[in-house]
């Protein structure tokens, strides 16, 4: 006899608890894509037999993620600020702490103004498509140095049907004008090339080349804090995410650079997240 759903998921689950702090949770999700259901369809048919061929798609992709496999990677699909994002190999994963960037970014910006925004190291786009829905007058652009990256952006900009974003190939702000944009924010590389933690968990799967930052981690924020001081307008805006431990090196870097009014944003977990500053 065919297991049910919630014998499914038990099995799955207990498979998942040494290498997930998140085990139930990602046999739901993993089992809701198989099954093209929601999760609260588990919860109201928990009895419902589960087919042969269900099941080993289901197992296929639980012994992957026991492996260490992002879920985001092995659906396809990530939600971030209430959009349902299309992610791949070739873009990191949205975090819940980036929501915090986005966060910041509109509250700075008046609902009935058009502004000029540009997001770097876009990746999948949901840092601009976040602040173009939620700003609709203003036109976001995101940039990013991977063509595949910018694919999936722009893919997500078009089934979300998300019009006042669009993305180019770009190395951070060159070719930018002076004083052109109002302005930028940033998620960029911030991990120090040899931090333990690029050998544990999600991020042995993400591309290095958006993780990495030189020896400290700093190495992008140098390269665009000149750049950004450049190209924003007078009493525009740089935001920018970053490491747990780098919001004083970061505020002193934006201060020796010009801007003013400088001031470090703790996530909502009560950690060091972000650093604003005014041209």
């Amino acid at each position: 006899m065919p297991p049910s759903i919630k014998q499914t998921l038990h099995q799955a689950t207990q498979g998942l608890k040494p290498c997930s702090d998140t085990a139930r949770l990602d046999a739901e999700v993993l089992l809701a894509h198989v099954l093209q259901k929601d999760r609260s369809y588990f919860y109201t048919w928990p009895e419902e037999a589960v087919a042969e061929s269900t099941l080993q798609r289901f197992f296929e992709l639980v012994d992957r993620r026991a492996e260490g496999e992002p879920v985001a990677y092995l659906t396809g699909w990530q939600e971030f600020w209430s959009l349902k994002l299309k992610v791949t190999a070739d873009t990191l994963i949205p975090r819940p702490e980036t929501e915090i960037l986005v966060q910041e970014a509109i509250g700075l910006l008046r609902e009935d103004a058009s502004y000029e925004i540009v997001d770097l190291g876009t990746g999948s786009g949901a840092i601009a498509l976040a602040i173009a829905v939620e700003r609709p007058r203003c036109h976001v652009l995101g940039i990013d140095q991977s063509n595949p990256a910018l694919q999936v952006a722009a893919d997500n900009a078009l089934r979300l049907k998300i019009t006042n974003a669009t993305f180019r190939q770009g190395d951070w702000l060159t070719g930018f004008a002076e004083a052109s944009i109002d302005m930028i924010i940033a998620n960029p590389p911030y991990v120090a090339e040899f931090d333990p933690h690029m050998s544990e968990g999600d991020v042995r799967f993400e591309p290095r080349s958006a993780l990495l930052a030189g020896p400290e981690g700093l190495d992008d924020y140098k390269k665009i804090l000149p750049e950004a001081r450049r190209c924003l307008k007078q009493g525009g805006c740089l935001l920018l995410e970053h490491g747990y431990d780098q919001q004083d090196r970061l505020l002193d870097l934006m201060q020796r650079n010009g801007f003013k009014d400088a001031r470090g944003i703790k996530d909502y977990a009560g950690r060091p997240r972000v650093v604003i500053g005014h041209t």
